[in-house]
């Protein structure tokens, strides 16, 4: 009778262990993933054509990735960049033979600020001149953002808050807000500081964000969308609202600090609401709206990307009372810091681990 008892024991035991190894698969077991090319801390990318990818490495190559013959380059540039911490080369965009990048620049006396420079290509040299810089320069490692993203003829980026909490809060300093220029550097006319918001900088478009790694346009409802690193907890994904205020560190979206002690609460009336909290945190890294043939049954779903569980995630945007959220795989490429989908057939591309990778059905 031991020895039965013993055996059903041992055949229970197994049965989990199976149950659970088929679980953590089931999310990417229609999928297969290739990788396009090795690189080093890749950081953002921006298709140029139909089979070429720009990408910069956060030690400060920007580089050319061909995804048909899968060789890539480096392209020579003049970026005052420091590499310090979570700073370097940061997010990068190409439209209209003209390359915008955000990156840490290198202030003196160990300062940098998030800072964004436009170029006109060149596949050789890329001579960047600085269109916008978040002062104050502050010494710090940390919470640079920072993603741009280009709607008509406005650029919106994130400036990440470089650890100093509420400095969100004071909008006479760029840290901890989201910021709209004009894609050459010009100050919209209609932002903030010129509706009512006097004492806001007059490239600020929204306060009160921590650590914005996602940033992008919907082509759906041309409504810009970003993503948030709480602290200990507390990730979320929301709309770019104008002249509004996403609280930190008045509010701590359901998170703490590292040191356990509370922050504020998740949410109070006055401050503009997420779509979507993510407590625990999931580091939400790169966000995009999916438009394409390859996966068009998530057309319109937003498309989230983690650091921490390596994980995508997909959220329907349909009913913004009901959120549904789908965990598309886990821990396949290692931690994803961007996302970009094929201007032509809706194929996705990573940015994570050290390389580029492509998502394909596993027909």
């Amino acid at each position: 009778m031991v020895v039965d008892l013993n055996f059903h024991r041992v055949k229970k035991f197994f049965l989990l262990i199976l149950f659970l190894l088929f679980s953590s698969n089931s999310y990417s077991q229609n999928y297969i993933f290739k990788k396009i090319t090795k690189l080093k801390e890749p950081w953002g990318s921006s298709f140029i054509s139909n089979d070429k990818i720009i990408v910069t490495e956060k030690d400060g190559k920007i580089k050319i990735v061909n995804i048909n013959s899968k060789n890539n380059f480096e392209i020579k540039h003049n970026l005052n960049f420091l590499n310090v911490g979570q700073g370097g080369l940061l997010d990068i965009i190409y439209q209209d033979n003209n390359v915008w990048v955000s990156y840490s620049e290198n202030r003196g006396n160990g300062k940098t600020s998030t800072s964004i420079a436009k170029a006109v290509f060149n596949k050789k040299e890329l001579n960047f001149k600085n269109i916008f810089q978040a002062n104050p320069p502050i010494d710090s490692g940390y919470h640079f953002g920072s993603r741009l993203a280009i709607k008509g003829n406005y650029l919106y980026a994130s400036a990440g808050e470089r650890g100093m909490g509420m400095i969100a809060q004071d909008p006479t300093k760029h840290p901890g807000s989201i910021i709209r220029i004009h894609t050459d550097g010009s100050i919209p006319k209609d932002n903030p500081k010129f509706e009512g918001k006097s004492d806001w900088l007059p490239e600020i478009y929204q306060i009160g964000v921590r650590n914005p790694q996602g940033l992008t346009l919907s082509p759906y409802d041309e409504k810009i969308y970003l993503s948030n690193h709480g602290a200990k907890g507390g990730d979320w994904f929301g709309e770019a609202k104008k002249g509004e205020n996403y609280g930190w560190k008045i509010l701590g979206w359901g998170g703490t600090n590292y040191s356990g002690t509370k922050i504020g609460p998740k949410w109070k009336p006055g401050f503009t609401k997420a779509i979507k909290y993510w407590v625990p945190s999931i580091a939400a890294s790169a966000i995009t709206i999916y438009k394409g043939n390859e996966f068009k049954e998530w057309n319109g779903h937003a498309l989230i990307t983690s650091l921490k569980d390596k994980s995508l995630r997909k959220i329907i945007l349909n009913d913004l009372s009901n959120i549904n959220e789908e965990v598309i795989f886990k821990n396949k490429i290692g931690r994803i810091r961007d996302i970009q989908v094929h201007p032509d057939n809706g194929n996705i591309y990573f940015l994570a681990g050290n390389g580029l990778w492509l998502m394909e059905k596993n027909n």
